[in-house]
């Protein structure tokens, strides 16, 4: 039996070799196709490997392209997919480099093509200095500009997780960091009373924003390089400039071969991650939609976490198991400089557009308990159903001890439990971990009572 995995960016991780544990060496041929340099590595971790908190790329990389091929897996490394033939079980490949092309049969097929960063058709786009950070060669090509370039002047176009992380990089390498963002707030992910908090504190550490700005025009100097971005209203000086717009399934090749998308652009599939329709075809990784727990509803969310997951999922499937991937509650969590910011669940306008009606509630805690030295102020926000109680979301921004609270609003939304039921949870408590109730705890009390209030 062979098995193809065509690999984009990131580059399929799980899979194969997962297959290759429960099928056996002499059962299982496996071929994958990756068009970059890099195989298996942590695109998250671009960011602070840019702003010098990770000193080695290599650091980065969980397993090398030899490290594949010594598992019996041939790896063709500067090779892109560029058509996938479903009907006549097979996908044409072209060497990037040469331009060689061949096709390769399958009986089974892996899509793990991963999402491409959004790149607006503007002018001067494509000049030097400018730079989208989505893989490794990315990451090195922004360094080199930076090595290179003798002004310290940076603007990051967009404020999502890669424009805050990218903002915080660029200060740890001593430049004057301004952020241009088309939303009201940074950090769209969050409802905007909750951005504002990050928006204060990013102007904190330096950093000037300018929100509710969509960006007009990249302009260059008589070299061709970039030397400044523009608005409508102003033109703000760059060296360099950091696109951190977001990102978009990359599903160029499963529409052309009329595979099922979504309404987010993402390639739909069954529990075991099966592609809708197709008994042979697997797809996983960021250009996959998936379930929801929470809404109901599909959603397109790009973090290596649920890649993981998919890889082992289809790995096990491929191979003759069983495994399922059930859906996810979109939990995230980033920093800028020590600012902590987390989310899991529903924003509000997300519960606005299902249908649902709900009580959102604020509180104002600290880290740790008050009288004890480092506590720091932290800020929870939390939304619950009317009626019912159920938890819909929470998010948080805080300093050291507040981003990794969020996992418990995650593990009370997969296990559907209600705010007031939250109350009760036994949490950990010491002085130098938390007060006595834990900032999620003081919120799910607020949120219970708001919900009594209106007659639930």
């Amino acid at each position: 039996m062979g098995v193809s995995a065509a690999g984009g960016s990131p580059p399929p991780p799980s899979p194969p070799p997962q297959a290759r544990r429960l099928r056996g060496p002499d059962e299982l041929e496996i071929v994958a196709f990756e068009r970059g340099h890099f195989t298996s590595y942590s695109a998250c971790g671009i960011p602070y490997w840019v702003g010098g908190d990770v000193d080695d790329r290599n650091q980065l990389i969980a397993r090398t392209p030899e490290e594949h091929r010594e598992r019996a897996i041939d790896l063709r490394m500067r090779t892109e997919v560029v058509e996938i033939d479903v009907a006549g079980a097979r996908v044409r490949s072209r060497d990037v480099d040469s331009g060689a092309e061949a096709w390769t049969p399958y009986d089974k097929l892996v899509i793990a093509t991963g999402a491409r960063p959004v790149r607006p058709d503007l002018p001067g786009v494509d000049a030097p200095g400018v730079h989208g950070v989505q893989t490794l060669d990315d990451g090195q090509a922004l360094l080199d500009t930076l090595a290179a370039t003798e002004g310290r002047r940076a603007v990051v176009v967009g404020a999502g997780y890669i424009g805050v992380e990218m903002a915080e990089a660029l200060i740890n390498r001593g430049y004057e960091v301004t952020v241009v963002n088309r939303a009201k707030e940074p950090m769209s992910t969050l409802d905007p009373d909750m951005g504002r908090l990050v928006h204060t504190a990013m102007e904190g550490m330096g950093i000037t924003m300018v929100n509710d700005a969509e960006v007009s025009k990249i302009l260059t100097g008589e070299d061709g390089r970039v030397r400044a971005v523009a608005t409508q209203d102003a033109e703000y000086p760059a060296d360099v400039v950091v696109l951190g717009i977001g990102v978009r399934p990359e599903a160029t090749l499963a529409e052309a071969a009329g595979l099922p998308l979504g309404d987010h652009g993402g390639l739909l599939t069954d529990l075991a991650m099966r592609v809708r329709g197709h008994e042979n075809i697997w797809a996983g990784g960021d250009c996959v939609e998936v379930l929801d727990l929470v809404s109901g509803r599909e959603r397109h969310i790009a973090l290596g976490t649920h890649a993981n997951k998919h890889g082992q999922v289809i790995g096990s499937n491929v191979g003759g198991g069983y495994a399922t991937f059930p859906g996810v509650v979109g939990t995230a969590v980033s920093k800028v400089c020590e600012l902590e910011i987390a989310r899991t669940g529903l924003r509000e306008k997300d519960a606005h557009r299902v249908g649902l009606r709900f009580e959102a509630v604020t509180i104002e805690s600290t880290s740790r308990a008050g009288y004890y030295p480092g506590a720091a102020p932290m800020t929870v926000k939390m939304l619950a159903e009317l009626r019912t109680g159920r938890l819909l979301g929470v998010q948080i921004v805080g300093r050291e001890g507040a981003g990794k609270r969020v996992d418990i609003g995650a593990v009370a939304l997969t296990a559907g439990m209600t705010v007031d039921a939250m109350t009760a949870l036994d949490l950990g408590y010491a002085p130098p971990f938390s007060p006595v109730w834990d900032p999620v705890l003081v919120a799910a009390r607020k949120a219970s009572a708001a919900v009594r209030a209106r007659g639930a």
